[in-house]
Formats: C-alpha cells, sequence, structure tokens
C-alpha cells in the first residue's frame, strides 16, 4: 500500500495493492482521517505472469507536478493508470486514455517524475527495467521513449526492482534490485531526460527496498 496527499493537504489517496482499489480519504484539520469518500476500481486484464500477476495490483500513487493529475503504475494488469483529481471535491475520474500499457511481463511497479522536464521515470519490477515516458501535463498522456535493464549485462540470476528515487536536481535516477541486491545508478540527459547506466552499487544485504 503506497499513499500521496494532494498538494492542498485536505486529501490522501491509497493505493490498495491487495484489492486493486483507490482510495480518497478527507484529512480533518487535526491530521485524522475520515472514512473514505471514493473507492476505484482498476478494471483490466492480469498480465501474462502465472504467479506474480493475478488480479490488479496497484503499488503506488503519484501526483503530477500541477496536481490535477493522478498516475498508478498497476504490477498486476501492466497498466498505469491516469485519473484528474478535482481538489475542490476530492475526487478522481479517469484522464481522457484513462490507462496506458507496459510491454507484457514488465510489471509496473513505481514511478517518478523530472523535477523540471515533462518525464516521467517507471520501474517494471517483473522484467527489471525502467521506461522513460514523455508526460503531457495537459491531457494526462504518456509516450514511451526508453527501456533500460536494471541490471549488469553478466548477471544471470532471478531478480526484480522495488524502488526509484531521483536526485533534486533530476541528474541522477536510483533504482534497487532485489536478488542482484544492489541500486542501479543512472544518469539522466539534460535535455530529453533519458537514462545512461553508470554503475551499480551493492547494498550490503538482501531484498532492499
Amino acid at each position: 500500500m503506497r499513499q500521496a496527499v494532494d498538494p492542498s493537504g485536505r486529501y490522501l489517496l491509497v493505493a490498495n495493492y491487495a484489492s486493486g482499489t483507490v482510495a480518497v480519504l478527507p484529512i480533518f484539520p487535526d491530521g485524522s482521517l475520515a472514512d473514505q469518500h471514493q473507492l476505484l476500481p482498476l478494471p483490466g486484464e492480469p498480465g501474462p505472469h502465472r504467479t506474480q500477476q493475478p488480479s490488479s495490483e496497484p503499488h503506488d500513487v503519484v501526483f503530477d507536478p500541477s496536481g490535477h493529475f493522478v498516475l498508478v503504475p498497476d504490477k498486476g494488469l501492466d497498466r498505469i493508470f491516469v485519473f484528474r483529481f478535482d481538489a475542490s471535491a476530492g475526487r478522481l475520474t479517469p484522464a481522457e486514455t484513462d490507462s496506458f500499457k507496459s510491454r507484457p511481463g514488465a510489471g509496473p511497479r513505481h514511478l517518478a517524475f523530472h523535477p523540471r522536464l515533462p518525464i516521467v521515470w517507471v520501474l517494471n519490477e517483473l522484467d527489471s527495467t525502467t521506461t522513460t515516458y514523455r508526460w503531457d501535463g495537459q491531457r494526462g498522456s504518456l509516450l514511451p521513449i526508453q527501456v533500460i535493464t536494471t541490471l549488469p549485462t553478466d548477471f544471470t540470476g532471478y531478480s526484480t526492482t522495488a524502488e526509484i528515487a531521483v536526485t533534486a536536481d533530476g541528474r541522477t535516477v536510483y533504482c534497487s534490485n532485489r536478488g542482484h541486491d544492489s541500486v542501479a545508478i543512472y544518469a539522466t540527459e539534460t535535455t530529453t531526460g533519458l537514462l545512461r547506466s553508470i554503475g551499480w552499487q551493492s547494498t550490503l544485504g538482501a531484498r532492499p527496498e
């Protein structure tokens, strides 16, 4: 389960991994939560992985820089859902194109926006890749422009990904590998946001978050 607070601080959005839903909960002035007043199921066909993609499994919920859109990567459906967010009512509605398909079996898990460029990076759990998307902040749409592995080419074991983090200046992206037990390090191209692998740092422990 992941969550995000809208820019006004009035609503909490929650991605429910087990139930395949996204919930919106009002936040009282004292910080306590009201009961959810919207619960949206995420529809679609499960991906091809027989054990890891049984149904919808949203793993993250992220506001775009404007606060008008919400993106939800769904590992189980191989999709990234996009919603418009009405801050006055605290409600989600599907964007013009309500979801975008990843490669079959990729398992999109977490995502992050570039701090300045209209770029979204999506970390795919099951095939250990990071996809770079161009973001249209007017329509709420995604265009894939690059897929890059999180693993060294000589690694032959089983590994999945977990977390993605971006430096404040947008120049470096980090992605964690579970199995290879490392953090993949990418440099970003300054005008396009494309990624270039510059190395791996061992986590000195198993299954990093």
